[in-house]
């Protein structure tokens, strides 16, 4: 059943790959006041979605982690931690890119940029953490992981909690017709990586683990000395 979905994702990614830039530079209509310079919308939101997720699975899963112990959630919430820091890193730049044409400045201390900034600051400490934190560092982390998750909520409402220049997140429902099916597609594609990219980046933390077990048993039992 899960190669079943894998081969269907990345069927789906193939097949939604080209047409999704065919729509969204040659069919999707201009924006009245971005023209060209909205198009960024249709990778910044899906990118946006898949960094909540990511969070919102690594924190969960650090959750589990520490209550049961198991390495498989340890193995999850390393893959969508590495997740959350590339999709973050991605929402950050494409935002910028849109600040620039929409306010004319790259970067505004605005609450929900300001608020995205910090999620992905706690996300690379995550990754951080693990790498190097030496032993027991997973369970440090995954308290990081916690926190971070408790920040999605917050930046999704700021821009109902506070004034700011984000535009609200309404937005996707006041898109005009011609650009509903380019933007739901694209959100589709971007959920397509994101369950490959999640599946073969657990698969590895698991057999990394795996490894490691085998090699400390190994060490328990005399077999390296």
């Amino acid at each position: 059943m899960k190669r079943g979905l894998f081969f269907a994702a990345v069927g789906v990614c193939a097949v939604l790959f080209p047409y999704t830039i065919y729509l969204i530079f040659f069919k999707a209509p201009l924006d009245r006041k971005l023209f060209f310079n909205q198009k960024i919308f249709y990778y910044h939101v899906p990118n946006a979605a898949m960094l909540f997720v990511s969070v919102i699975m690594c924190g969960i899963a650090s959750f589990m982690f520490l209550r049961k112990r198991e390495g498989r959630w340890d193995d999850l919430a390393e893959a969508s931690g590495e997740l959350a820091v590339l999709f973050g890193l991605i929402v950050l730049v494409t935002g910028s890119i849109w600040g620039k044409a929409a306010w004319g400045k790259w970067w505004q201390w605005d609450a929900r940029l300001t608020t995205s900034l910090l999620l992905w600051m706690v996300m690379v400490g995550y990754v951080l953490v693990r790498k190097y934190g030496g032993p027991g560092s997973e369970r440090l982390a995954a308290g990081l992981a916690i926190f971070g998750m408790a920040d999605v909520p917050l930046i999704y409402f700021s821009v109902k909690i506070w004034r700011t220049l984000h535009p609200k997140t309404s937005v996707v429902k006041s898109l005009e017709p011609g650009m509903r099916g380019p933007f739901w597609l694209s959100f589709l594609l971007f959920l397509a990586m994101f369950y490959i990219l999640i599946t073969l980046r657990t698969r590895a933390a698991a057999a990394t683990r795996e490894l490691r077990e085998l090699h400390e048993s190994g060490l328990d039992a005399g077999v390296f000395e």
